[in-house]
């Protein structure tokens, strides 16, 4: 900080002399800020700040005699940046005015964006997905293993004979076989589905300039979100099914697989059925995430959602992380449960298809509709829906109780929208 005191002279000047410097009570050379001193050179250690800003106040005391001008100079930043402001202040007899860089708020802003808090809330929106995907996975894999065995084994036995069959052989464990595996699997696969969902919609919802995401946004972005996890998870997957298929026992688990697999038929062995994954994953996607919302939107725009939405507002802190849920307990659970049926329903003959191509060897292996026709050959039409009835009675519970989880750790890990 320096300040520089001026002594009234009888006769006012725009000129310096050795008295001092006399200027009019209302005027100040721009010229003047030139005489400024440059910035000083960078060797501070703190950079935590990024430009310079100086600041000009200026004292104007009109006395019979003339002029009294009192100007203080304050330096703000460190010597990160050479760039500062170089306009002219005002007399303070009228008002004050700081002058200040606008790169430097530029600056200020970015810094709170780069603080690591987008970082930090993109980890907790994945968290809520995986942990979603692990207590749904967990809680149905009964249901999960009998619709493996009508796919990969081509079992004919009823329902109830199945049942009674792996009870028998495996014992009460045998139902939760590969669910470790599944976890593995399902868990990044749900994570990165939700969080590319909601920030793919977001991002659309945005460029397109709308107020609020449109079905087209909605089914666009869930199909896109569907690509990215099938993309990045189709490896674990692939090797869960050559776990559960015969003779994957003797393979010694998920590493044991995932060695066989590389050994016998190399790297791309891991992204067998990419195709027909992609092309399942993409509808089931959209129907999946695009109903949900559908069905949520409609209740909330609905006289008794925004009646719910406007009670929430106003009872905000003192409510628990359930009743904070925006559906409800009870319809978050009915409307995960119609999205899930409803996206089964509609991409199932994929998912066989999918699961034959990752059962087959290089040797004997055929493409996509070749796979296709042959299970028609073989089964007629209703074999591209063989275990339907039970994969619907796995995904009805599945869905519901995947959008509840997810839904509440959004609210307990204090997830912000994307």
């Amino acid at each position: 900080m320096s300040h520089l005191s001026l002594i009234p002279q009888p006769e006012s000047s725009d000129s310096f002399s050795p008295g001092g410097l006399f200027l009019h009570a209302h005027t100040l050379p721009s010229s003047f800020i030139s005489f400024l001193p440059p910035p000083p050179p960078s060797s501070s250690s703190n950079n935590s700040l990024s430009c310079f800003s100086w600041t000009l106040k200026t004292t104007a005391i009109t006395a019979a005699a003339g002029n009294f001008l009192s100007l203080t100079f304050s330096l703000n930043g460190t010597a990160s940046d050479h760039r500062y402001a170089r306009e002219p202040g005002e007399i303070l007899g009228q008002h004050h005015n700081k002058v200040e860089d606008d790169v430097c708020q530029e600056k200020e802003k970015e810094k709170v964006v780069v603080d690591g808090s987008g970082a930090m809330n993109m980890t907790k929106h994945l968290w809520a997905g995986a942990v979603a995907a692990m207590v749904s996975r967990t809680f149905v894999a009964p249901l999960e293993r009998l619709k493996l065995e009508y796919i990969v084994r081509g079992e004919q036995k009823n329902l109830y004979e199945l049942i009674q069959a792996i009870a028998a052989s495996q014992g009460l464990k045998g139902f939760w076989k590969g669910n470790f595996v599944n976890i593995l699997r399902t868990a990044p696969f749900k994570a990165i589905n939700f969080y590319a969902y909601d920030t793919y919609k977001s991002k659309l919802t945005r460029m397109l300039g709308n107020e609020e995401s449109t079905n087209f946004e909605r089914f666009i972005a869930g199909a896109a979100a569907g690509i990215t996890a099938t993309l990045l998870c189709l490896p674990m997957d692939t090797i869960r099914t050559v776990m559960v298929a015969p003779g994957g026992e003797a393979l010694g688990g998920v590493i044991g697989a995932f060695r066989h697999m590389i050994k016998t038929e190399g790297f791309f062995s891991l992204y067998k059925g990419l195709v027909p994954s992609i092309i399942s994953m993409a509808p089931s996607g959209a129907v999946y995430y695009g109903i949900y919302d559908i069905l949520k939107s409609s209740f909330l725009h609905s006289p008794e959602g925004m009646k719910r939405i406007q009670h929430m507002k106003e009872e905000a802190q003192e409510l628990n992380a359930l009743e904070q849920l925006e559906l409800g307990p009870i319809r978050t659970l009915l409307y995960g449960a119609i999205a899930g049926c409803c996206s089964e329903a509609a991409t199932y003959p994929f998912e066989v298809i999918r699961r034959q191509l990752q059962m087959q060897v290089r040797a004997t292996r055929l493409n996509a509709l070749a796979t296709c026709v042959k299970i028609v050959e073989q089964g007629g039409v209703p074999a591209l829906y063989a275990g339907l009835i039970p994969s619907l009675l796995q995904v009805l519970p599945s869905a519901a109780i995947s959008y509840f989880v997810y839904e509440f750790m959004k609210i307990v890990l204090k997830v912000e929208s994307t």
